[in-house]
């Protein structure tokens, strides 16, 4: 089991933060070089359910790229367990990118799929039988209820909101089922579309849950994984002025979302709000070398 110790909770102000609004960054990208962010806490009860039902391993889905795919590579070679990804998309010849390749090196098998069958192609117990699957992105209601226990690592009632990238929206149902009455819970899909997710995330709440938490759609940057040098030069001014550094793909975007919401006056004064800091910082090795200033 990961400690939580390295994970820092840190006030910030940038030029745009107006003083009657406060804010903090929950890094929980500091927990582990590579099981980081809220990979651990999707994760944790699966690897417990794996080992409690003797299960033969973990087997679960992810594209090329996937944080959660070379995450679950390290969680099982430190929890003793076998595991496989089953990954979208055709193999390409030659070498893997530095994900697969971490996944590869930490003892994942590799199952390379096309694009078309990965649709289709959910069971994989075919191929690994007697493996506890997890789904894409750690979706399960094991994986919410690990993320529940993300607002008890410091104290967090004094926050009005709290802010949350959204892929899957697993991290961001377990926020909503463990925040407390008078928070507003506020997820940014970074996926084009993504109205589907609601369902998602409704399906994993608890009951009486559905009243205090929205999805803003607009805030995608193009679609999952895309980026313009707006964003680009964002992220490295937000490093410059808190010490923070974000992705592309999701923090910051979570922060220029934010940074949009309060020049829009979405939040009152003496609002105090807790952006979460998912992780992923994996995602920018994409980048050519001098792009992000850190």
């Amino acid at each position: 089991m990961l400690s939580y110790d390295n994970i820092t909770l840190e006030s910030f102000q940038t030029s745009w933060l107006p003083e009657h609004i406060q804010a903090a960054m929950l890094r929980l990208d500091k927990i582990h070089p590579e099981v980081s962010g809220n990979k651990w806490f999707k994760l944790k009860y699966n690897i417990e359910a794996a080992r409690t039902n003797n299960s033969n391993g973990i087997l679960t889905y992810g594209g090329a790229y996937s944080n959660h795919i070379a995450a679950t590579a390290l969680a099982c070679k430190e929890a003793a367990l076998p595991c496989a990804g089953i990954i979208r998309g055709e193999e390409h010849k030659g070498q893997l990118n530095h994900t697969l390749q971490t996944a590869a090196d930490n003892g994942m098998k590799l199952v390379f799929i096309s694009r078309e069958d990965y649709r289709h192609h959910k069971a994989g117990n075919t191929l690994y039988p007697g493996y506890h699957v997890v789904p894409e992105g750690g979706h399960n209601a094991l994986g919410a209820r690990g993320c529940e226990e993300i607002l008890s690592i410091f104290p967090t009632t004094n926050y009005t909101h709290i802010l949350c990238a959204a892929g899957t929206g697993t991290t961001l149902a377990g926020l909503i089922n463990s925040a407390a009455p008078h928070q507003q819970v506020i997820g940014i899909p970074v996926l084009k579309g993504a109205q589907s997710l609601e369902k998602e995330i409704t399906d994993l709440l608890h009951p009486g849950n559905n009243n205090r938490w929205r999805l803003l759609y607009e805030h995608h940057g193009g679609g999952y994984a895309k980026k313009s040098p707006a964003l680009i030069d964002f992220i490295n001014t937000v490093y410059q002025e808190t010490g923070i550094p974000t992705d592309f793909i999701y923090t910051g975007k979570l922060v220029m979302a934010f940074r949009d919401l309060v020049q829009q006056g979405c939040f009152p004064a003496n609002s105090n709000v807790l952006l979460v800091h998912t992780g992923g910082l994996q995602g920018n090795l994409s980048l050519p070398p001098g792009v992000l200033s850190f």
